[in-house]
């Protein structure tokens, strides 16, 4: 809309712009034609003789000449002969002086009545005039006509503009909308894979729309509004068209953030249009996308003028104004419930809220069978193997590792996606590209190789840790080598012996460092572990109430309307240092851990530095051997 508005601008920039230079351009035209007109240049100047200053100085002075007036006009002379009224000869001086000095004499100067009579019968009358300077005429029409002109262009351009303001100011208060419908392509359920969960709470806003009166006949209320609820990526708005597309209805699309304008009231105004066309085409949905840019919560610090708060007022007048025939349900999606206002999520207008999850491992095998179904692939290509590895992925990352794959598949001059294509396209997607162009010297290679090593040992090692999946030391997206472990399955819960597992192999990179290079000798390649060890800590503490001193005691950064001066938090000061305390524990207790696997495992840890610094990358068929002989020390046992 944006693009299309600017383009339409520019257009009428263009067009404002050519209009301005052609009337320039006419204007000079105008103007050069008068000079050449009234220089002679243009007109019926073929009467006009061109005769020599001496023929007309000898004609002038001799008595029976020919010539009755002469005409003085600067250097000009313009000669009417006795039996003509116009001047048809012209003559020009030279240089050399006046008239007089060149032998041309006024022979009737002061003479009256029938003397000066007697005299223009034998000699000429000589007439003197001011010459007309035709090109200073056009420089002073060109001086004051030019800004003239050029005011006249700025003013054409700003009404013009005004009136393109004009009207698409009358469209402020028009939603933006896209409309879907019949002709439009439909989509459906069946274009939707997984999420058996959503399909079938929406199918039956599907029925409701088809058959109203099955319904109505048992006392039943349609609803007005269905939330949906789920992690960016999920297919939300999928599933909103896909509802449109079954029950086979108009379906109006608008994203929350298209309601705000820099104008107050707009928005409000463009909330009671998108109603009003979506009454005027019941059975319809609107279904409205991020619609927390729009309906978060209210509190003491807005107020009624607020521009957000007008338009979430408008919408909340607009679900209450629904009555049961009008056969208009709103749908909205989001993936922040939490900042949703209450008055929205109440029943009356939001009845009913669908979570629209992360899909199960079934579900994302679905999805990749619907992203790969019209694309050449390899009989290597084992989509179910896919399946398993990509948990916690969304269904648009799904799609990105299916593009990927045809991207690298074409880039290497493949007719076909092979295995090869998709596992690249995969890791490309979770952690980025290989960074073939960054150049590592010995040192660091073998740094690298140690502390990669020392990850995938202590996961190893740990009985609640998952499985190593994969081991290189070739740089990709932002790190210098990555460890990878996939989970065996899908898993909605951790316990807190897989989450202390988790802090002790993040540890395990900058404990391989120092048992190998010594302890002074630090780095800054454990950064981004030592970020992921404090971050999972704290929320373990704060959170999930695992610490042992806040043992089942969490403490949600939300606003619950309590904060202390001090801390800007919900707790105090003593609260925010036993929090402290309790993070700093489990970060020691990591590292201790992970120093007794390592130092109890030292061979193991070597050989497979060792490996990564020949291969550089180890795959998980080539880890069982590879560590092979590991044991699990007493101390670093937690149950």
């Amino acid at each position: 809309m944006v693009e299309k508005k600017i383009n339409k601008n520019m257009k009428s920039l263009k067009k404002n712009s050519s209009n301005g230079v052609r009337s320039f351009f006419f204007f000079v035209i105008v103007l050069l034609f008068f000079y050449a007109l009234m220089n002679g240049v243009i007109g019926n100047n073929a009467n006009i003789e061109e005769v020599a200053l001496s023929d007309v100085i000898a004609r002038a002075n001799d008595e029976n000449g020919d010539i009755k007036k002469i005409t003085v006009s600067g250097s000009d002379l313009l000669i009417t002969l006795k039996d003509k009224d116009q001047p048809t000869q012209h003559s020009r001086k030279d240089a050399s002086g006046t008239l007089y000095e060149q032998g041309l004499l006024n022979n009737c100067e002061g003479m009256t009545g029938d003397e000066l009579k007697a005299c223009s019968e034998k000699y000429p009358v000589v007439e003197y005039e001011e010459p007309v300077d035709y090109g200073e005429i056009i420089m002073n029409v060109v001086t004051l006509g030019l800004p003239i002109l050029a005011v006249i262009i700025f003013f054409s351009y700003m009404m013009r503009q005004a009136q393109s303001m004009n009207k698409e100011n009358m469209g402020f208060g028009k939603a933006k909308a896209k409309l879907y419908g019949p002709d439009k392509k439909k989509v459906t359920f069946k274009d939707v894979a997984g999420n058996e969960a959503a399909k079938q709470d929406l199918e039956e806003i599907v029925d409701f729309l088809k058959n109203p009166k099955k319904y109505e006949m048992l006392g039943a209320k349609i609803p007005r509004g269905v939330l949906l609820a789920g992690d960016p990526g999920t297919g939300k708005t999928l599933m909103a068209r896909a509802v449109a597309g079954e029950a086979n209805v108009p379906f109006f699309s608008i994203s929350g953030s298209e309601f705000a304008e820099m104008f107050v009231g707009v928005g409000a105004s463009r909330v009671r249009d998108l109603f009003s066309k979506a009454k005027k085409n019941a059975p319809s949905i609107i279904f409205i996308d991020e619609i927390d840019a729009v309906a978060h919560k209210r509190d003491a610090r807005g107020g009624a003028g607020r521009e957000d708060e007008q338009t979430l007022n408008q919408i909340l007048v607009e679900m209450d104004g629904f009555d049961n025939e009008s056969g208009v349900i709103v749908m909205a999606a989001t993936n922040r419930v939490d900042m949703l206002d209450k008055a929205l999520l109440r029943p009356g207008r939001f009845d009913r809220h669908v979570d629209v999850t992360l899909p199960e491992r079934k579900d994302r095998l679905a999805i990749l069978k619907v992203h790969f179904k019209n694309k050449p692939i390899d009989d290597d290509v084992d989509l179910d193997a896919l399946a398993k590895k990509t948990a916690g992925s969304s269904g648009a990352d799904l799609a990105n590792i299916a593009n990927e794959a045809a991207i690298t598949a074409a880039r290497e001059g493949h007719k076909s996606i092979s295995g090869n294509d998709v596992t690249e396209a995969f890791e490309r997607v979770a952690i980025g590209p290989k960074r073939q162009s960054k150049v590592m010297n010995e040192y660091e290679k073998k740094l690298t190789a140690y502390h990669e090593a020392g990850h995938a040992v202590v996961g190893h090692v740990l009985p609640d840790s998952d499985p190593v999946h994969k081991v290189t030391i070739i740089p990709r997206g932002h790190t210098g080598g990555v460890t990878w472990f996939l989970p065996p399955e899908d898993r909605s819960y951790k316990n807190v012996y897989e989450l202390k597992d988790v802090l002790a192999r993040a540890m395990g990179g900058r404990i391989a460092e120092k048992l190998i290079f010594g302890k002074d000798d630090i780095t800054t390649g454990a950064s981004s572990d030592l970020k992921n060890v404090a971050s999972l800590a704290k929320e373990m503490i704060v959170e999930e109430g695992m610490g042992t001193e806040t043992r089942n005691l969490v403490f949600p950064e939300e606003a619950t309307g309590y904060y202390t001066i001090s801390t800007g938090k919900p707790y105090s000061e003593k609260t925010a240092e036993t929090i402290d305390k309790e993070i700093k524990l489990l970060s020691d207790e990591a590292a201790k851990r992970a120093e007794l696997v390592l130092a109890a495992n030292k061979e193991v840890l070597d050989r497979l530095a060792n490996a990564l610094l020949e291969k550089e990358t180890l795959e998980e068929e080539d880890l069982p051997e590879l560590l092979k002989g590991t044991t699990l020390p007493e101390g670093a046992k937690l149950h």
